[in-house]
């Protein structure tokens, strides 16, 4: 959760100071630009979210696997236990 609030906040700081930076070189507003701007803010931004997500990681060690990732052949049995009838 960390890591969406801080790579959206770079994201927008990336945003900004790049469109201030392209004024300041007095480049026109164009389809161009803005692509520019979206796709350098975004690489930003992704970076941004992979440091914040390697320091978690060595702060508090890796996770542990999910349950939901156990084995296919018992969440298989399990999906066809489910869907037999009932026998009285």
């Amino acid at each position: 959760m960390l890591n969406l609030i801080i790579s959206t906040i770079a994201f927008f700081i990336a945003a900004w100071w790049l469109n201030r930076y392209l004024d300041d070189m007095e480049i026109g507003k164009g389809m161009t630009r803005g692509m520019l701007v979206f796709v350098l803010a975004s690489v930003v931004s992704w970076g941004t979210g992979s440091v914040v997500d390697w320091t978690q990681v060595k702060i508090e060690g890796p996770q542990p696997p999910s349950l939901a990732s156990g084995d296919l052949t018992q969440i298989l049995k399990a999906v066809q236990q489910a869907q037999m009838p009932m026998q009285p």
